[in-house]
Formats: C-alpha cells, structure tokens, sequence
C-alpha cells in the first residue's frame, strides 16, 4: 500500500513541477535590461539623458532661482538630536553672467511674549564664500563649513549637466543595479580627468534622482569620506518634479533630513539680494 502512495505521489510530481517552472519563467524580471552591444558609456549617457527629461529638460536648466521653506532636522551618528529649524531659502543657479548662490535664513520665535516669527540670522552662500549676518555683524563663516558647502556643490546633480559632462575628458559608466530605499535604481558613475567621481543612483520607473554620492581624501586622517543624499517626496510644482524630502549623509550615517514645506522657481529677486553688506544695513 506504501508503495502505490509513493508511486502516485512521484507521478503528482512530475505532472505539477514541469507546470510551477513554466510559470517561473513567464514572471517578468524587474531588473533592467540592455540593449545589445551597448556600451557602459552609451548605457550611462543614456541613463543620463532620460534622468534629465524626467527633471523638465531645458525647463529644468534654465531655471532662474528657487525659493523654498521647510525644516531642518539634526542627526548625530544616525540619531535624532532634537534639534529642528525652521528656514527659508532662495537659491540662484548660474547661468551666462548670474553667479550660483543662496542665502537661508533662520526663523525663530520673536520673544516669550510678543507673537509671531523672524529671521534674525541668515547665511549667503556666493562667490566661494560663506557669510552670516545678524544684527552683531557680518563674519566669514569657518573654513571648513565653505568647504564642505562647495564641495557639495560642485558634486550636485546640477553641477553633473552644467559642470561634468562639459568637460573634456570625462567618462560616464553605467555600474549596474541597486536599491535606494526599496526602489530599484540604476547607478551611473561620472569620472573626471583628474580622478573626481560622482555617483547618481537613477529610480527605473520615473528616471528620477534617488540617490547622488561622492568621496573625497579627508586632509586630517587622510582616508575617504563619503558623502551622500537622498531625495525623496517628489512633487510636480511649475510644471518641475520636486524632491520635498532631502537627506543628507556622512560615511553612512543619517546626519540631517530636510522637509520642504513649499517651493516656488523664478521668483522676481531684488539686485542685492546676496550681498551681505547691504543685509547687514537693514539689520542695524
């Protein structure tokens, strides 16, 4: 009796097994796929192209400025610190005589009993500078908070179109698949003649930016240090898909997350908007 179960189990078998394989192929893979005889480069640039028309194409580079609000969250090691600021910022993007730049200011609370808000600091960012003005003054910020600034810069996604594949010499590579954030993602590499890379993780539904990281030779320990950012909450605003949610790492950990409450591009600006002198005059 034994035998007969067995021997109609086994024929169970090879009837169902040759049916759940079949069905295995048939399931689509989610994992890109190549063209043939395409090449890391062209596989890259194309990447690149499709990432470009999915941000707004010529729209999107010839952008004027963008003023946001939002808030700002501290991390330490990956920890929320407890420290949230609110902000505003207008940021300038260069283009033929206009200079890339940004101001932010802080808001606080007036006081304890008077309502309301205001912005009693506030920080330019132009000319390879940095300065923060309040009623005491107008100081150059540290050294190593200019650098830290214009070495993101000159490694955002921005800089990528306008800066990087104008260059000569530059290479662009498409590495292969990833997942940022349980989406998938394909990353490309951009490497310069003088050995500077950059990395843009590329969500495969959208042709959004996920993910953009970079290192640099830290001059004290004189190992690298990884940066990266994260963006995330896309909305459309003027027409321009807009990340609301920025965030920012060191060497792997978390240390700020932006939540932007409200953007608006091409905003009408007055011609002293990013000159501290005259910020400093209107505080005094």
């Amino acid at each position: 009796m034994k035998q007969v179960v067995l021997c109609i189990a086994i024929g169970l078998l090879s009837t169902v097994t040759p049916s759940l394989s079949g069905q295995a192929r048939d399931i689509p893979s989610a994992a890109p796929t190549h063209p043939a005889g395409e090449t890391q480069e062209q596989r890259g640039r194309k990447l690149l192209d499709q990432m470009l028309e999915a941000l707004g194409g010529d729209a999107w580079l010839n952008r004027r400025n963008v003023q946001e609000r939002g808030h700002l969250a501290r991390f330490f090691r990956g920890a929320p610190t407890g420290i949230v600021v609110d902000f505003t910022t207008i940021h300038q993007f260069a283009s033929g005589d206009r200079p890339e730049a940004q101001r932010i200011g802080f808001i606080t609370d007036k006081s304890m009993i008077l309502p309301g808000k205001k912005i009693d600091v506030v920080q330019i960012w132009a000319a390879n500078t940095g300065h923060e003005v309040t009623y005491k003054g107008n100081i150059t910020l540290p050294k190593d908070q200019i650098e830290d600034y214009y070495r993101r810069q000159d490694h955002s996604i921005e800089a990528i179109y306008r800066v990087w594949l104008k260059s000569p010499g530059v290479v662009v590579l498409d590495t292969g698949s990833t997942m940022v954030e349980r989406r998938l993602t394909e990353r490309v590499t951009i490497l310069s003649d003088n050995n500077d890379a950059v990395t843009v993780d590329i969500d495969v539904a959208t042709h959004l930016p996920r993910r953009r990281t970079f290192e640099w030779r830290n001059t004290t320990f004189k190992d690298l240090d990884e940066d990266a950012e994260e963006y995330d909450d896309y909305h459309t605003i003027q027409g321009l898909p807009t990340a609301l949610t920025v965030t920012r790492y060191h060497n792997g950990d978390m240390t700020s997350q932006i939540f932007y409450l409200k953007a608006e591009y091409d905003v009408e600006l007055p011609p002293d908007t990013f000159n501290p002198e005259v910020l400093l005059k209107k505080k005094q």
